[in-house]
């Protein structure tokens, strides 16, 4: 199976993250309120509506305000209907980030991983805290307590038997500190690659490279036909570009207080 341009565009146009113990709402636009481990606030996507610019926005900040939330951040898409970024901009909004989407098929790909990196599928308890070790400080986020560390475990567990989602984890073989991470998640013939994080000590010895060749091999055995990823322009975009990923344009990410 071979994804078309217009089918890979839609499917990340399609991509959403919905974490656990978040809210959403899908009118106009989707709106996923995020639970407070993750730092609150309200994401923005997706705008599919009839309304004008200025109606859209004004849904989407009487959202937030109702959740009693004070930040909206906004994410682009070429897809969007109408496009927000003008008036965002224009009711000073703050352009924080932006990404690369990439894509390529799954079946040919060959990443340069460099020897002393051990990856493996995460199964197991110990294997998940070290996740959150990872995750903690990349993402400036709230530890899991035990009783959270054994509900993603029994999430990441539940998904990787099922053959939808799975995580794998990275450590240096000199000493065994696992140091990287990465998730993925099949959807529609789709391997959508998320949450890559390395510890900053570690960066440039070759852990995302190797991430992401265990996320692509394993993927291909999951029948997954082409990987789809949203790579920081600054950090993963270059690594992926070198690694055969073929460039379908940029998404920009928006904050507005409200």
């Amino acid at each position: 199976m071979t994804h078309t341009i217009d089918e890979i565009l839609r499917a990340s146009a399609a991509w959403v993250w919905f974490p656990r113990d978040s809210e959403q709402q899908k009118s106009h636009l989707q709106l996923v309120r995020y639970p407070a481990r993750f730092g609150g606030g309200v994401r923005g996507s997706q705008v599919d509506s009839d309304a004008d610019p200025v109606a859209v926005l004004d849904h989407a900040v009487e959202r937030t305000r109702a959740w009693h939330e004070t930040e909206l951040r906004f994410w682009t898409n070429a897809s969007d209907r109408p496009d927000l970024e003008e008036e965002l901009r224009r009711r000073g909004a703050e352009h924080v980030d932006t990404v690369a989407v990439f894509a390529r098929p799954i079946g040919d790909s060959i990443v340069d991983v460099p020897l002393g990196i051990d990856v493996e599928v995460v199964r197991t308890l110990d294997q998940v805290r070290e996740v959150d070790e990872i995750n903690v400080p990349v993402w400036q986020q709230q530890p899991l307590d035990e009783g959270g560390l054994r509900v993603e475990l029994d999430e990441i567990t539940s998904a990787l038997d099922a053959g939808t989602r799975f995580r794998v984890l990275a450590r240096l073989d000199a000493d065994g500190e696992a140091v990287s991470t990465g998730g993925c998640t099949i959807a529609d013939g789709f391997a959508r690659l998320w949450g890559a994080a390395t510890l900053e000590q570690a960066r440039g010895r070759g852990a995302y490279r190797a991430v992401l060749a265990e996320r692509l091999r394993v993927s291909a055995a999951l029948g997954a036909a082409t990987a789809l990823v949203k790579g920081r322009t600054e950090t993963s975009a270059p690594i992926l570009a070198r690694a055969g990923f073929i460039y379908h344009g940029d998404e920009r990410g928006y904050r507005l207080s409200v």
